[in-house]
């Protein structure tokens, strides 16, 4: 086999990076609007429900990498190890963008949950929490780090794919270094 045409089919850095902030979004977003929703519709104060949403998006985004190592057969205390290796600082990013903005739009947290105002300044605060956390993503990753960690597990096809898109990136690094 052709290794250099196989390592032409694996995933860029910056695509592998993406997919593991899209991956820990996703978990943020399922526990950060659980935790608004069930704050607002309580009547909670502000910083309980921000409390309430922080705690519900660590659950569901370490849930959500956690569930696929369980199903490769990781021993419970290795994949919670490797969920709180791969996510807590993407996870942290993202609630520290996402909280702090939706505290600083106007109105955003008094809306109603079908309110306009409420969605839009979620989906706003999802966008930006999201390109916050990319690059750290990426830096992760590139140091075999982060999701790279994880992406090791998930198959046998994808253990070869983080360390070649890390590969991939150090040699064209390396190419412009010295230039």
């Amino acid at each position: 086999m052709n290794h250099t045409m196989h390592a032409t089919h694996q995933p860029s850095l910056n695509r592998t990076a993406f997919s593991a902030t899209l991956h820990c979004l996703t978990g943020c977003a399922i526990g950060e609007v659980l935790g608004m929703i069930i704050g607002i519709s309580l009547g909670l104060g502000n910083w309980s429900t921000v409390a309430l949403s922080i705690g519900l998006a660590f659950v569901f985004g370490y849930s959500l990498t956690l569930l696929p190592l369980l199903r490769a057969n990781l021993a419970f205390s290795t994949a919670l190890g490797l969920a709180f290796a791969s996510d807590t600082l993407s996870i942290t990013v993202m609630e520290i963008i996402d909280n702090a903005l939706m505290l600083v739009i106007p109105g955003a947290m008094d809306a109603g949950v079908a309110s306009l105002l409420f969605w839009g300044s979620m989906a706003l605060s999802f966008l930006l929490a999201g390109a916050a956390a990319f690059p750290l993503n990426r830096w992760l990753i590139a140091r075999g780090r982060g999701h790279a960690v994880v992406h090791q597990h998930h198959s046998p096809h994808a253990a070869a794919t983080v360390p070649a898109a890390v590969a991939a990136t150090k040699a064209h690094a390396s190419s412009h270094a010295h230039h």
